[in-house]
């Protein structure tokens, strides 16, 4: 148990901290489009590693999402004006290291994205009961799994944080004021969005968690219209309208594919108690 939660929390923190490094690097837009791609990665190794049959309705879903994601992060995306002719040293050496620095920024971003959906797949594979555990079961496994990976996060991976403070490459403080409140909002509100995650793939699969974790980013944008009053904008509604619909349209396909496995299973299940009757 001890070294599954290694393995798999080493695998969450290379594709989370991925985000956190290619941030700096690349734009927003790119960050959003490329990370929640992690949908599509999720569903690719969920069918060699979980055995999932390759279906058209859930590729069609992944789809669907994806291209709400890319509308969110590109509709609204102005086009960068280059001023003049592509000349002088100064500007074009800038906008060199630009470009260069979103090209890395992505690949960075790219290889978080493969990671996240791996490590959805992971935990599917390595650290859920088996089939056939009682949901309440399955929720209470999915938080000590969860409790776990925190364990793990607070006892070992810590350990960087000192070394990279005094060597200067980053410097840590403790928040206070204003900012450790809203720090103390954000770490309550993403446990109880990691630990629901965690259980709706220990319940269904790492496909349909990931497509829901991609309406998050329809929430924020309703969030960030009421919170500072500037509505929506098209390219919000009509990529979260997407997502919304890929959603349900996952959700329909595994509620059809687990009802076939229960039907499966039973009739399964009843050959066997025949053959029994008839060696008896």
């Amino acid at each position: 148990m001890l070294r599954m939660t290694a393995f798999v929390t080493t695998a969450l923190t290379v594709a989370g901290g991925s985000w956190y490094v290619a941030v700096n690097l690349t734009s927003p837009s790119d960050l959003t489009a490329i990370y929640n791609c992690s949908a599509f990665f999720a569903y690719a190794f969920s069918v060699p590693l979980l055995k999932e049959k390759l279906r058209w309705d859930k590729s069609f879903a992944v789809l669907v999402a994806i291209i709400g994601v890319l509308i969110v992060a590109y509709g609204d995306a102005a086009p960068t004006k280059h001023g003049g002719k592509s000349g002088g040293s100064v500007g074009g050496g800038k906008e060199e290291k630009e470009a260069s620095n979103r090209v890395a920024g992505n690949l960075i971003i790219g290889v978080g994205s493969v990671l996240y959906g791996f490590y959805e797949v992971l935990y599917k594979k390595l650290a859920c009961p088996p089939e056939g555990t009682s949901p309440g079961r399955g929720m209470v496994f999915a938080n000590t799994f969860g409790s776990l990976i925190g364990s793990f996060t607070l006892l070992v991976l810590w350990i960087p944080l000192p070394i990279l403070h005094v060597l200067g490459w980053e410097e840590f403080e403790l928040p206070h004021g204003e900012a450790a409140r809203l720090l103390l909002v954000s770490v309550l509100a993403n446990a109880v969005f990691s630990g629901s995650f965690l259980v709706l793939i220990s319940l269904t699969s790492p496909v349909l968690s990931s497509v829901a974790a991609l309406l998050t980013i329809f929430l924020v944008a309703i969030v960030d219209w009421l919170w500072t009053g500037i509505p929506l904008s098209a390219a919000a509604v009509v990529g979260g309208l997407l997502i919304i619909a890929a959603f349900l349209l996952l959700s329909w396909s595994t509620y059809r594919e687990m009802s076939e496995e229960r039907r499966k299973r039973q009739v399964d299940l009843s050959d066997e108690d025949e053959s029994d009757d008839v060696e008896a």
